[in-house]
């Protein structure tokens, strides 16, 4: 039987028809140097309304020092780092407002790209689950017509 799962929220951060990745800095226990949205862990003690919204706010800031408008949810699934380790990942589409990203942490975050949907898609090194979310975050982009 799975224990806790560890909750994870990611953004789908959107500007001008491009998405923003980060390289998962060499620091990261679970697929480090690999391209991904950004994004991070709900804490224990993060207990507010709104929980997922202010952890992904919380952790773009502290990653990337970025701020984003508007979020609208995705989707979410599941996977485990380790059998001890299931974690639920929510994704949110994030609506860029302005700033530029910026490192804070390279053992975190070690690059960052802007990159289009089909840029994306079209890469073999980025992950099947980040290329399936940023092909739904990108359906919602053009619901909303962001």
């Amino acid at each position: 039987m799975l224990g806790k799962f560890i909750v994870n929220v990611e953004g789908a951060i959107t500007h001008e028809g491009r998405y923003l990745l980060g390289v998962r800095g060499k620091g990261e226990t679970h697929e480090a140097g690999v391209l991904s949205l950004i994004g991070g862990k709900v804490e224990p003690d993060d207990i507010s309304e709104g929980i997922l919204e202010a952890t992904l706010w919380r952790e773009l800031k502290e990653e990337i020092s970025l701020e984003v408008g508007s979020m609208v949810y995705v989707e979410s699934h599941s996977f485990a780092v380790d059998p001890e380790k299931p974690v639920v990942d929510v994704v949110f589409l994030c609506q860029y407002i302005g700033g530029e990203p910026s490192i804070t942490d390279p053992n975190e975050v070690e690059a960052l790209y802007w990159m289009t949907a089909k840029a994306i898609q079209d890469d073999p090194h980025i992950p099947s689950w980040t290329r399936n979310s940023v092909a739904k975050a990108e359906q919602v982009r053009l619901r909303l017509g962001w």
